[in-house]
Formats: structure tokens, C-alpha cells, sequence
């Protein structure tokens, strides 16, 4: 099965662009740069698409029996990231942001 406007299988995460087919990798990282979730996309897709679906994959282990922890206090991300739909995702769940805004600069 074929993705529309993509050059593989849907579960392959290819895409197409000038330069061929294409893969994006959306990574968290916790303050020390240790990484957190991976979702791998097709490379024509926005980043901002995969924003939440990266937050959804964080599992930290804690000690003892006790469930990994999934809330994060805050989140730091590029401009790419920098929209209404995310803002909004971010403020439900509680989550403080510091996001720079998209201008020209």
C-alpha cells in the first residue's frame, strides 16, 4: 500500500522531495540531551505534525514497582513547532512552554 504523495509503504516513513526519498527523525530529550521518544515520518511532513505523537511516546522508569512517568513540567521546541494547535495541546495537559515565535528575523 502506498502513501499518497509518499514514495514507500505506509509503515516505512519514506517521502519524497527534490532530493529523492526522504525520512524526518522527531526526537524528545530530556535536559541532559538523553533521548526520550523517536518517531520516525516521512520527510514532506511537517514537524508540527508529530509533535503530539512524540510527547505521547515518553515512558520514564522510576524506582520500584511504580508506573514510568508520561507528564513532562516543560517543553522547550524550534519555530517549527510554533502554532495554535500545539499551544493549546500544551496549556490542556498543563505543560509550560517556551517556544519562540515565527517572524522574520
Amino acid at each position: 500500500m502506498s502513501v499518497p504523495g509518499g514514495g514507500g509503504a505506509a509503515g516505512e516513513a519514506l517521502g519524497r522531495s527534490r532530493g529523492g526519498l526522504t525520512t524526518k527523525i522527531h526526537m524528545a530529550a530530556d535536559g541532559r540531551r538523553r533521548p526520550l521518544s523517536l518517531v520516525i515520518a516521512p520527510g514532506q511532513r511537517a514537524d508540527c505534525t508529530q509533535f503530539d505523537q512524540v510527547l505521547e511516546h515518553i515512558r520514564v522508569p522510576r524506582l520500584g514497582l511504580r508506573r514510568p512517568r508520561r507528564l513532562q513540567d516543560s517543553i522547550g521546541a524550534d519555530r517549527a513547532n510554533s502554532n495554535g494547535v500545539i499551544s493549546v495541546y500544551l496549556r490542556r495537559r498543563g505543560i509550560r512552554h517556551v517556544i519562540p515565535e515565527k517572524g522574520d528575523s
